[in-house]
């Protein structure tokens, strides 16, 4: 495709045909001639949340839905509205829009939510597909969750596998190298993780019960996004390295490959802070969601984590995550590989 926008036709083939689920809110959506959107939430907080999509090559446009629409749920809110931007390199053709959207459609109407909007457009500003997301939600003012409400004494829950996002990720675009390190069974499972991105399912049980605050664990991994939270609630932290769930993926890969699976992105755990764990515990347990207490907030400085032998180390502020090193990694020649 040459360098500018999508021509009328391609858009309304490739992009407005494909916003997935029509939500009641949405009065304006996005169309030919149209150059915004419009919601009426009926008086409800109106909760907003972007991100890129920059470090995936496999099902991007699917990812790019479900993270943001994670970022929206964890602080309360059901997500309704998605706003995609595509910045494509020159040179692409519309068959990577078609496949995008294909991807961003299908997650759309997994977790309920309208494509209402957006950009597309093939530039000499970038070498691999860009994909921003801004996704609106609603939510009561009662329920919204915030890290600043945080108190001493809440219990720090996990749910699912630490590394989620990054060990799936490791599976599809480096299956060449990830495959024989795990074999092929292992392998499936690992590609499989990817369905478990979303944390939408478990934030609504959450919201409904009331917990004081939510947060999905992307770059930094588990470590960094307790720092965030305990940053956000001027506490500390004591988290137990023992209790946090790792897929036998991750652990086979974590040996071969060397990299901290707590420093890990990992879209598809959610953090939950609650002074009652135990509902928690048991409302995600029914409905197929594992979780469990990894460690609680006090009132002191101190942000420590508890290894497996008893050890006790200072969790460092969130720096560069483990999958960007990975990747460097992993694209060298065979032979530089260490």
């Amino acid at each position: 495709m040459q360098v500018g926008k999508l021509t009328p036709a391609a858009l309304q083939q490739l992009i407005f045909d494909r916003l997935g689920k029509r939500r009641r809110e949405v009065v304006l959506r996005g169309s030919l001639g149209e150059d915004s959107a419009a919601l009426d939430l009926s008086g409800d907080l109106c909760v907003l949340s972007t991100d890129p999509i920059t470090g995936a090559a496999k099902h991007a446009g699917w990812l790019a839905v479900h993270v943001s629409c994670n970022d929206v749920a964890t602080n309360g809110a059901e997500p309704v509205a998605v706003l995609l931007t595509l910045l494509l390199p020159a040179g692409s053709d519309l068959s990577l829009v078609q496949e995008i959207m294909t991807d961003a459609e299908r997650a759309a109407q997994e977790v309920s939510v309208e494509i209402v909007g957006g950009h597309t457009e093939f530039t000499a500003a970038v070498n691999q597909p860009v994909i921003c997301t801004t996704v609106l939600g609603r939510a009561p003012r009662a329920r919204l969750a915030t890290s600043a409400s945080i108190h001493p004494g809440d219990a720090l829950v996990a749910t699912k596998y630490v590394g989620v996002e990054g060990t799936a990720i490791l599976a599809w675009d480096y299956a060449n190298i990830t495959r024989p390190l795990l074999g092929d069974e292992l392998w499936q499972a690992a590609l499989k993780l990817q369905r478990l991105i979303s944390v939408v399912p478990e934030a609504r049980i959450a919201a409904e019960l009331g917990v004081r605050a939510m947060h999905d664990v992307t770059e930094g991994g588990v470590l960094g996004a307790a720092y965030e939270m305990a940053g956000a609630a001027g506490l500390g932290f004591e988290l137990e390295e023992a209790s946090l769930l790792l897929h036998p993926a991750t652990e086979r890969l974590v040996q071969h490959l060397q990299f901290d699976p707590l420093r890990l992105i990992s879209s598809g755990t959610l953090l939950l802070a609650t002074s009652k764990p135990e509902p928690l515990l048991a409302a995600l347990k029914a409905q197929g969601i594992p979780a469990s207490v990894i460690g609680h907030f006090h009132s002191g400085e101190a942000k420590q984590l508890i290894k497996k032998d008893g050890e006790v180390v200072e969790v460092q502020p969130p720096e560069s995550d483990e999958l960007w090193r990975l990747q460097a990694q992993l694209q060298k020649p065979a032979g530089d590989q260490c």
